[in-house]
């Protein structure tokens, strides 16, 4: 089975890579963390919280992806959609990962066809994607995949700045809401929203591989750069498997559609995208601590994402579960 892209899939990725940079660049994206934070340039990386009251949602951005396909990706096209599978998904959601890109993308993805004006992206749609209590973009949010109304819910402080959390209100003695217990789920949604997570979570291990090496080739140490040194090297190639091991697990899964394969390759993603902005934010030393660098926003971002859909606990009692099935 071959798993490399074809050259319209790489069109397709460049295209939405084009869309991206024009778009939603490093400006763009420093400028919506500085509002969402309620903080200004200076401030410690530590410090920051969304705590503030700007937007993470860009309305006008989500828009353009609804027309650009990205919601309605895999629609049919009788249905208004482009009619692509998840291999073409995976692609485009791995840049959206590389580019930061805030917003409930997967849940507004997996609504396309269910809740009105989500495939155009002229609503946003968020989703119980996280255990216990807590809904991520709910105050930006036109609907809640699954649920009949919007809940309520009050802000809580949130680790990544552009992923603005509220606590959901709910009757006494009521459980928490868990991933896929919303009416409109099935294990389908729940594999799908883990893989397109997975997609997220390799497009950012593969920009802090990016980072890493271009820090390592400018800064110097001794009269050369760090990247000369052995240990540096090492910790960049050491980047690069993971992602790389991460993306093909990915797009294997995206291509089989196994639900055990999707598990798997959300375990490999959330560790990559973890471990290498750690590994990023090392090679960048004390630079790295700073609220100026993109390193700590891909760190918080990954931790966030690791949380969603499937977590790594969720996702070992899965594989354990068909290991077990299959030995009987």
């Amino acid at each position: 089975m071959d798993f490399r892209p074809t050259e319209d899939q790489r069109d397709l990725r460049a295209g939405v890579r084009g869309l991206l940079e024009g778009r939603y660049g490093r400006e763009a994206l420093r400028a919506a963390v500085d509002a969402a934070a309620g903080t200004g340039a200076g401030t410690d990386a530590g410090a920051g919280g969304g705590s503030g009251t700007g937007a993470a949602v860009d309305r006008g951005l989500w828009r353009e992806l609804g027309e650009a396909g990205f919601f309605a990706l895999r629609l049919p096209e009788s249905e208004g959609g482009v009619g692509l599978g998840l291999p073409e998904a995976v692609l485009v959601f791995e840049e959206a990962g590389r580019a930061l890109v805030p917003g409930p993308l997967v849940a507004t993805h997996l609504a396309a066809g269910v809740v009105p004006g989500a495939a155009a992206g002229t609503a946003v749609v968020t989703a119980f994607d996280l255990a216990g209590d807590l809904v991520a973009y709910l105050g930006e949010a036109d609907a809640v995949l699954g649920a009949a109304v919007l809940p309520l819910g009050e802000p809580v402080r949130a680790v990544d700045p552009l992923t603005p959390l509220h606590r959901v209100a709910r009757p006494a003695g009521a459980e928490a809401p868990a991933p896929g217990s919303a009416p409109a789920y099935g294990s389908a949604y729940v594999s799908e929203g883990a893989l397109l997570t997975a997609a997220l979570q390799v497009g950012s291990a593969l920009r802090t591989v990016e980072l890493a090496v271009r820090y390592a080739g400018e800064r110097e140490q001794f009269g050369q750069p760090i990247g000369a040194f052995q240990a540096v090297k090492h910790s960049c190639a050491q980047m690069l498997v993971r992602a790389e091991v991460a993306r093909t697990a990915v797009y294997a899964a995206a291509v089989t559609g196994d639900p055990g394969e999707a598990a798997g390759a959300k375990l490999l993603a959330d560790e990559a995208a973890v471990r290498n902005a750690r590994d990023c934010l090392q090679v960048h030393g004390g630079m790295g601590f700073t609220w100026e660098a993109d390193v700590h926003l891909h760190l918080k971002r990954a931790w966030v994402r690791a949380e969603q859909w499937r977590t790594a606990a969720e996702a070992e009692e899965l594989l354990a579960a068909e290991l077990l099935d299959s030995a009987g």
